[in-house]
């Protein structure tokens, strides 16, 4: 896909997705924010920048860290995500975080203004993530960290069969490298590429547990990556993609619901400070 089309699709696609993904994944995805913000350690004071923050969790958990001093700042290509985080976040009475549209491969920051960067779960979805991760690098000051994760290999993802019962029935390819960076080693490969140093990698299996068929339906086909592209599905084409899915991942059926396997890396890497540059 081209990259300008590849870069709406997202943008409408996560417009769409807001209400189901925040009710449906974001509670099984907690984890992977909560995991990332662990490895940043941040500190009170500290300014951090959370890209492709979705409905913002990540971002909140940063927001209470680094306290009143510090400041948070959530991105993300999808104005309506951007929208409910910032409504969120007024709700809540949190004052240390604003809320931004902004493509993760063209960040509008300065160059070294940022302490720490977060990308949970944002990285699949670029045109181009080596350029993202480039932009996260540049917005750090030196020896700012960077923690991300990403969904893991494809084989181990029990819901990847999504992706070739939507493609099936549309006429382009729906997020086609969305497993890249989960082979073993891509992840680190990018961040080292990009300049960064001090890289620590770890791979971690944990099941997604849907109560029900509605539940896990709502997630994979409104809820996710596919959403623009199951918008414009008639209630017959919705109707056999749902059973042809559900199959797909019948065998992780536990009573009425479903224990789906899933496999997540988490990288935490760091800018080298300018004479640690010097030397590479």
């Amino acid at each position: 896909m081209e990259p300008k089309l590849h870069r709406r699709v997202q943008r409408y696609g996560w417009d769409m997705a807001v209400q189901d993904y925040d009710q449906y994944f974001v509670p099984l995805l907690r984890h992977c924010s909560e995991r990332c913000l662990a490895l940043l350690d941040l500190q009170p004071g500290e300014r951090v920048l959370d890209v492709a923050t979705g409905t913002g969790i990540a971002a909140f958990l940063a927001a209470e860290i680094v306290g009143p001093e510090g400041a948070v700042v959530a991105t993300d290509i999808s104005q309506r995500m951007v929208d409910a985080t910032r409504a969120e976040a007024e709700r809540r009475g949190i004052v240390n975080m604003q809320c931004e549209r902004e493509d993760a491969e063209e960040l509008s920051h300065a160059d070294a203004s940022f302490a720490a960067v977060s990308c949970v779960l944002g990285l699949m979805y670029p045109a181009d993530p080596q350029r993202a991760i480039a932009q996260m690098q540049r917005v750090l000051r030196p020896g700012g960290r960077a923690a991300v994760a990403v969904w893991g290999r494809r084989d181990r993802c029990g819901w990847a069969s999504i992706f070739p019962i939507v493609d099936s029935r549309v006429e382009s390819d729906v997020c086609p490298l969305f497993f890249q960076l989960g082979a073993p080693g891509a992840l680190s490969y990018a961040f080292q590429k990009a300049g960064f140093v001090d890289l620590h990698e770890e791979r971690v299996d944990r099941p997604l547990c849907f109560a029900g068929e509605r539940d896990v339906l709502a997630a994979v086909f409104a809820g996710g990556p596919v959403a623009l592209a199951y918008s414009k599905f008639s209630p017959e084409t919705r109707e056999a993609a749902h059973r042809e899915f559900l199959e797909s991942i019948s065998e992780y059926r536990r009573g009425d619901g479903y224990e789906v396997p899933g496999e997540f890396v988490f990288m935490l890497a760091r800018k080298p400070v300018l004479s640690e540059a010097e030397g590479l």
